[in-house]
């Protein structure tokens, strides 16, 4: 099969590297053609730590889906995320030199291009930025000031920045896995694809992806983009802590912890016990599950409450009248049992797990629709959708001629207003090119 019948989306996590493979089917539903997975060994936090192991683990993944696949892949959509990973707020505004005439796509670009000249601190760079609402001439609560007539163009800004060394170093590890970057995304921009509805952005909702290393937050509301964070723990600070409390090896650790574990030590009686096998010949040691269950409780407790803390930075005490649709959970952190319960007794706002079975094809195997992997359906999503644009882009250079007007209007409209996600790979890129 050709590069042009499918996408690929590769999620380069702390703990796997997962790269899906997929195409939209008749009903435009996302049918996975092939599943590569590998774990992650050269990535701390979200960061590349380790080149060499990275590229490895890549390559891994990627061969993986070549085979489940049947498809040869050359191009892939990426996330990025990470400790290094921060946001601002910011307000900006030009004055525009004839205002009799109406403000267009240009206006806009000078605008977001003038707060890319932001000063930030020595070794990071604004990586994107995300406009929120405008105002025109002091009109205020404006989405879409395009078409309109006015002097003075101004809009709040939802700023990303981060270490330009780390992003260019997972550009690095694409490149000698063999692989082009078609685009780069931020994670928890690709998470809340997958797993959020119009509906719940529109009201107002905060995504917690708890990943193996980090936590990410994004919070929506009136269907925009408010506040992105990355908390720099998720379930390896959870799985470190049972192995040193339990005196047990990782592997062990991480078993007890998907198959025992539960946020909610209240769940397990005393009496509960779990033998775990000795080394080399040594007994057996018991652990009781209620034990586990502290040693997990606490330190979810830890991590919660940080997660919370950014989300009341946003909202400040009104939170429930801000965030109607409260909070989502998903990631493969929020696979742990009882989580739930716990994060809606901390915060006091409604919560689910989110999954991105919504905008998977009928016969998806159950393993891809869970949380675990609604960051790499999200790249997968982005990809396609960039490629469906990119179609529409090129049928109206081909056949300008042989489409009516209305049709040419459309699709030039399609071509001129990028999604934020194509924005910001298209920033990212530039970086990397430029390394």
């Amino acid at each position: 099969m050709e590069q042009t019948n499918f996408s690929v989306g590769l999620d380069i996590g702390t703990t796997k590297i997962v790269a899906l493979v997929g195409r939209k089917n008749e009903f435009n539903k996302v049918e996975i053609l092939g599943v590569g997975k590998s774990k992650s060994l050269g990535v701390h936090r979200g960061v590349v730590n380790n080149i060499t192991q990275t590229i490895q683990s890549i390559q891994q993944a990627v061969d993986d889906a070549n085979t489940n696949s049947g498809n040869r892949i050359n191009d892939v959509v990426v996330g990025i995320a990470g400790q290094h990973i921060r946001s601002i707020q910011h307000s900006d505004y030009i004055t525009r030199e004839n205002p009799e005439s109406v403000i267009n796509e240009d206006d806009i670009q000078r605008l977001i291009k003038q707060v890319y000249k932001l000063v930030m601190l020595p070794g990071e760079e604004i990586i994107h930025v995300l406009p929120q609402e405008y105002k025109v001439d002091g009109q205020g609560e404006i989405k879409e000031p395009i078409g309109m007539h006015g002097g003075r163009l101004e809009a709040n800004f939802h700023v990303v920045v981060g270490q330009v060394s780390s992003i260019k170093n997972i550009g690095r590890c694409i490149k000698s896995a063999g692989l082009n970057m078609a685009n780069i995304t931020l994670e928890p921009l690709a998470s809340s694809e997958a797993v959020l509805s119009f509906e719940e952005k529109e009201a107002g909702v905060a995504l917690i992806d708890i990943g193996g290393g980090t936590t990410d937050l994004a919070i929506f509301k009136d269907g925009i983009i408010r506040h992105t964070a990355v908390i720099p723990f998720g379930g390896n600070v959870v799985t470190d802590d049972i192995k040193e409390g339990c005196s047990i090896i990782e592997k062990q650790a991480e078993l007890l912890k998907i198959r025992f574990g539960s946020a909610w030590p209240g769940e397990n009686r005393d009496t509960e016990i779990v033998s775990i096998p000795g080394l080399r010949g040594r007994d057996p040691k018991e652990i009781s599950l209620k034990t586990l269950s502290k040693i997990i409780n606490a330190r979810v407790i830890e991590i919660i409450e940080q997660t919370f803390l950014e989300i009341k930075n946003y909202g400040h005490n009104d939170l429930k009248k801000k965030l109607i649709a409260g909070i989502v959970l998903t990631g493969g952190g929020s696979q742990l049992k009882h989580l739930k319960q716990l994060v809606e007794y901390i915060t006091g706002m409604d919560t689910r797990v989110g999954y991105p079975s919504e905008h998977l094809a009928g016969n998806t195997q159950e393993s891809v629709s869970s949380p675990m992997f609604a960051t790499s359906v999200g790249l997968l999503m982005n990809a396609l959708d960039a490629k469906i644009i990119n179609e529409a882009e090129d049928e109206v250079d081909i056949g300008e001629t042989k489409i009516s007007e209305n049709e040419k209007s459309s699709k030039d409209v399609s071509k001129k207003r990028k999604s934020i996600l194509d924005r910001f790979g298209e920033k990212l890129k530039e970086f990397l090119d430029n390394a």
